[in-house]
C-alpha cells in the first residue's frame, strides 16, 4: 500500500486552488468604465436630443460625434492621468534609490524596525532586513513595497490604460447609434439595444466582483435607464421652451 503524505498533498491542493484574480492590471478599471461611460452618456445625449423633436439625422448625428468625442476625451484623461501618478511613483522610487545609496545602514535599519513593528523577533529582523539589503535593486523593491505600497516592475501603462479606454468606450457609445445605423427610424431600438448593453454590461462586470450577475446587471441597467429617462425629460421641456 502507498503511504500518503498528507502535508504535501495539502499544499498541493492549496497551491492549485488558492489562486487570486489580478486586481492591479491597467487596463481593467478604465474598459469597464469606459464602456458604462460610453453606453450611459451617448444613450442619455441621443434621448436628450430626441427629446427635443429634432429629425433622424440630428439623432444619428449627435450619437456619432457624442461616441467621437467622448472616446478621445476618455483616452486623453485617462493617459493623463495614469502618466502622472507613474510620474510621482517613479520620482518617489528615485527619492528611495538615493537613500539606499547614499544612507544604505540607515536604511536597512529602518526595514529591521519595519519587520519589528509586524511581530518579527528583532534578531531575526535584522537579519532578514541585512540579506534582503545585500541587492540594491531588490532593496529598492521591498522599500517601495513596504512604504509606498507599490511594486516597481508593475506601474501601470497610460498607452494600455488610454487605449483600452478608447476602445470600450467607442464601442459602448456604439450601441445606441448602431440601429439608426442599420435603418431604424425611430428611438425605441436604439434604447431597448442600449439598455440591454448596459444589462449584459454589469453582469460582466460581476465576474470581478463580489456581486451577483443578475444584481450587478440590474443595478446598471436602472442607472442607465434612469439618466436616458431624466434627459429625455429635460430634451423635451427645453425643445418646447425654445420652440
Amino acid at each position: 500500500m502507498a503511504i500518503i503524505d498528507t502535508g504535501a498533498a495539502l499544499h498541493a491542493a492549496h497551491r492549485d486552488n488558492h489562486t487570486h484574480r489580478d486586481v492591479n492590471g491597467g487596463w481593467l478599471r478604465p474598459a469597464v468604465f469606459g464602456a458604462m461611460d460610453g453606453l450611459v452618456s451617448n444613450l442619455a445625449l441621443m434621448t436628450g436630443v430626441a427629446g427635443g423633436a429634432v429629425g433622424q439625422q440630428a439623432i444619428v448625428l449627435t450619437g456619432l460625434a457624442g461616441l467621437a468625442a467622448g472616446a478621445f476625451s476618455m483616452a486623453a484623461g485617462e493617459y493623463t492621468s495614469v502618466a502622472s501618478q507613474r510620474e510621482l511613483v517613479q520620482a518617489e522610487l528615485e527619492v528611495e534609490r538615493r537613500q539606499l545609496r547614499t544612507h544604505p545602514r540607515a536604511e536597512e535599519a529602518e526595514l529591521a524596525q519595519l519587520y519589528e513593528t509586524r511581530g518579527v523577533e528583532p534578531r531575526l529582523a535584522g537579519e532578514v532586513a541585512r540579506q534582503l539589503s545585500r541587492d540594491p535593486e531588490r532593496a529598492l523593491e521591498i522599500h517601495a513595497r513596504e512604504e509606498l505600497g507599490v511594486d516597481p516592475g508593475e506601474l501601470p501603462s497610460p498607452l494600455v490604460a488610454a487605449v483600452s479606454s478608447f476602445g470600450s468606450f467607442a464601442l459602448g457609445a456604439l450601441l445606441p447609434v448602431l440601429p439608426y445605423l442599420l435603418g431604424a427610424t425611430a428611438l425605441w431600438p436604439a434604447v431597448l439595444l442600449a439598455l440591454a448593453g448596459l444589462f449584459v454590461s454589469g453582469a460582466v462586470v460581476s465576474r470581478v466582483t463580489a456581486r451577483t450577475w443578475w444584481y450587478s446587471g440590474l443595478r446598471q441597467l436602472a442607472l442607465g435607464g434612469a439618466a436616458a429617462g431624466v434627459t429625455y425629460a429635460l430634451g423635451a421641456l427645453f425643445g418646447t421652451a425654445v420652440g
